[in-house]
């Protein structure tokens, strides 16, 4: 039995979702293309040929799904703007249309009653800023600056918080080095790069955001799997440092302690990202709080060459073949804390894929991380807040509509919402929390 007594008054309970993965409408109202768009338009790039033209029809069905989030309960959804809706081109003139868009969602949130926690970016960059060299080139970073702005300025009066990046990893290292997600480029010294850019840009929109808004509460989610060696022999604990220096350490220390890992950066070698006086100073903006996303962690040998080389899950897995282990979550949460002095931390997603609408592995699964999340909590560490990803089945990126992430269970050809047993689940946990924590004051 979980107890929930000793968590903070103002603990946010929520959801957490992305433009692409369940907006649709990619064609109307003055839309730019994305990246995921050309990305998906692609053979051969996502399963089965799917794309995210119509997803879960967010944009006309939003109203649909906020009375889901309301019988729910939860204080809080966390939704990203798509830029190219905002700034079709990604500079220059801004679609009146899509500001007009978020406007109502933010105003028809606060109505119900849930307060909206935006993200700025979700991975879905204009495609025209691509061909105008992408992630890699520090003029991107400014173009992002200059939307925050825009959007900071429309929202910022209703809006209380804001992450600027989510997962800066999988859209550079994912999309510049290994060419799993778009751009599906594949030139590490483009990859470093767009990885300092990301970041670059984030501390330039924080202070764009802090202009606009000055009452808002900033930060950034990141990704983190604990990077484990296979065995204790010297090789693979070298190996797992390596692969936790590009997984982790590459985006914790310049954001949390203004500066690059050392290692990382001479594993680079002449890949080493155009670091200009002046970026890490902006890179590590004090934040109000920081978002972390746990799925799993990897294990890793060393290969032939001394490069890591992930090792097959040993326990159980999801769908996604990820393995399920909540103590990464206890891990990374802690790690933050004790080596990083971090901002307070909020749990921006946890979740797991899974078929079925009575979907007692989801709940397990999440169960047993909420643990985790307590657990952290229990031995000194400020955790402000825990996201489900997601509120409804969605494209989920590369494996198309195959993986089922969703509290909510989506028909996709007809597009109709069933609330799954993980829906109700945590629904009655919401509610039990807010009872324990009531009980002593009463």
């Amino acid at each position: 039995m979980h107890r929930f007594a000793d968590l903070p008054c103002d603990f946010l309970w929520g959801v957490a979702t992305s433009a692409y993965q369940i907006e649709g409408a990619v064609r109307e109202d003055g839309r730019g293309a994305s990246i995921w768009d050309t990305f998906a338009a692609a053979p051969g790039r996502i399963a089965h040929g799917d794309t995210g033209r119509t997803a879960c029809d967010f944009y006309h069905r939003h109203g649909e799904d906020i009375a889901l989030l309301s019988a729910l309960g939860v204080d809080t959804f966390r939704f990203s703007i798509a830029w190219p809706r905002i700034v079709p081109a990604g500079r220059g003139p801004v679609n009146a249309a899509g500001l007009d868009f978020y406007d109502r969602l933010v105003d028809e949130l606060l109505a119900a009653g849930i307060q909206p926690f935006v993200t700025l970016f979700h991975w879905d960059l204009p495609q025209a800023l691509e061909d105008a060299g992408g992630w890699p080139e520090r003029a991107t970073a400014e173009a992002f600056a200059a939307y925050a702005e825009v959007v900071a300025r429309r929202l910022g009066d209703r809006v209380r918080l804001w992450t600027t990046h989510n997962e800066p990893y999988c859209s550079s290292w994912l999309g510049y080095v290994t060419g799993e997600f778009a751009p599906g480029r594949t030139d590490l010294a483009a990859g470093a790069a767009a990885a300092h850019h990301v970041l670059l840009s984030h501390g330039l929109a924080v202070a764009a955001i802090r202009r606009e808004a000055p009452s808002a509460q900033v930060g950034i989610v990141l990704d983190s799997w604990p990077q484990h060696a296979a065995t204790a022999d010297e090789r693979d604990v070298t190996a797992a440092r390596a692969a936790d220096g590009v997984r982790n350490r590459l985006f914790f220390d310049p954001v949390l302690l203004g500066r690059y890992p050392d290692d990382v950066l001479a594993a680079l070698g002449a890949a080493v990202p155009p670091v200009r006086d002046g970026d890490l100073a902006t890179i590590a903006a004090p934040l109000d709080f920081l978002g972390i996303n746990n799925y799993s962690h990897n294990v890793v040998r060393a290969g032939p060459d001394g490069r890591p080389v992930a090792v097959p899950p040993r326990g159980p897995t999801t769908d996604m073949g990820w393995e399920i282990r909540p103590t990464g979550l206890y891990e990374v949460l802690l790690r933050l804390q004790r080596d990083y002095g971090s901002p307070p931390l909020i749990v921006t997603e946890s979740g797991a894929a899974f078929e079925g609408i009575d979907d007692r592995d989801r709940i397990a699964y999440l169960d047993a991380y909420l643990d985790a999340m307590l657990r952290a909590i229990a031995d000194g560490v400020d955790v402000r807040g825990h996201f489900v990803w997601s509120l409804l089945d969605n494209f989920e990126w590369t494996e198309g509509y195959a993986k089922r992430f969703g509290l909510v269970h989506v028909d996709y050809a007809t597009l109709a919402r069933t609330p799954k047993a993980s829906f109700y689940w945590y629904r009655d946990t919401i509610a039990r929390s807010r009872a324990e924590r009531a009980a002593p004051a009463a």
